[in-house]
């Protein structure tokens, strides 16, 4: 195990000084440095951040504080399916806060956070723009209407993630 994790550093450190050689050491390039290597890699892995820093000769800290101040950037792999919760004030009105409190409990995780399985990724948005449809849930860039906790498990059977998880918990009971 100890082997994947050093193939996968040192992959994550390729790409990113692969970026890297693309910008001066300016701090002014923090940004765009994080967007290309997020881009690149679908997320700001430590060992990324770790070398930006370095290269930029910032503080570590420094890094990590733009990298989470800006809900653009992401700490964790994205999932296969992107489940984005609008909590805008229509959907917030209409429901939005139970919306995502049921696809917490549905997938077991909470806002910036993927599955186990990398299946999913959870995050939420201030505005999608379909405030008739409130409240809205965007999967996978679809604006899905109306998501309401019933309609949560709707969507998820539509992945065939509920009869995955039954099936898992029917075999270890086996």
């Amino acid at each position: 195990m100890t082997t994947v994790v050093v193939e996968k550093d040192t992959k994550v450190n390729q790409e990113t000084k692969r970026i890297l050689k693309r910008f001066a050491r300016k701090r002014d390039n923090l940004i765009p440095i994080l967007q290309k290597v997020q881009g690149r890699l679908g997320y700001l892995p430590r060992e990324a951040m770790l070398e930006i820093a370095n290269y930029l000769d910032v503080p570590e800290m420094d890094v990590y504080s733009v990298v989470t101040f800006y809900n653009q950037f992401r700490l964790n792999p994205p999932g296969r399916h992107s489940i984005r919760v609008c909590l805008g004030t229509a959907c917030h009105m209409k429901g939005g806060y139970i919306t995502l409190d049921a696809w917490k409990r549905r997938l077991g995780i909470g806002p910036g956070e993927t599955t186990a399985d990398q299946e999913f990724d959870l995050g939420t948005v201030a505005c999608v723009g379909c405030c008739t449809m409130a409240p809205v849930t965007v999967v996978d860039g679809k604006p899905e209407a109306k998501v309401e906790p019933t309609r949560v498990d709707g969507l998820l059977l539509s992945f065939g993630h509920e009869s995955q998880k039954e099936l898992k918990k029917n075999h270890a009971n086996s």
